[in-house]
């Protein structure tokens, strides 16, 4: 079993957003929508790959959950890496 993403494992990988910056930032902001969590460092503006998970995230944490993500660190980079080759974007029916 691989190990799941860390409090300071990057999930914006453009901006370089941590899970524990996201986290803090849901606790002191308590954004009413997904969207604010892009106040934290720019989260979610770059290539969008983010997005869905940063979404989950918000909604586990307006559910009183820890928000965290399962994936590993490893799974996470290569997938975001086979999303660039797709050339797909968020919201892209290419």
């Amino acid at each position: 079993m691989k190990p799941k993403m860390q409090s300071d494992d990057d999930v914006c990988l453009c901006f370089h957003v941590s899970q524990r910056k996201l986290v803090n930032f849901m606790k002191r902001e308590e954004p009413e929508v997904p969207s604010k969590l892009s106040e934290c460092l720019g989260a979610g503006t770059g290539c969008q790959w983010c997005v869905p998970y940063l979404e989950s995230m918000w909604t586990q944490w307006k559910d009183g959950v820890e928000p965290g993500l399962e994936s590993s660190p490893e799974d996470y980079a290569r997938e975001r890496r086979d999303f660039h080759k797709s050339g797909k974007r968020a919201g892209s029916d290419q």
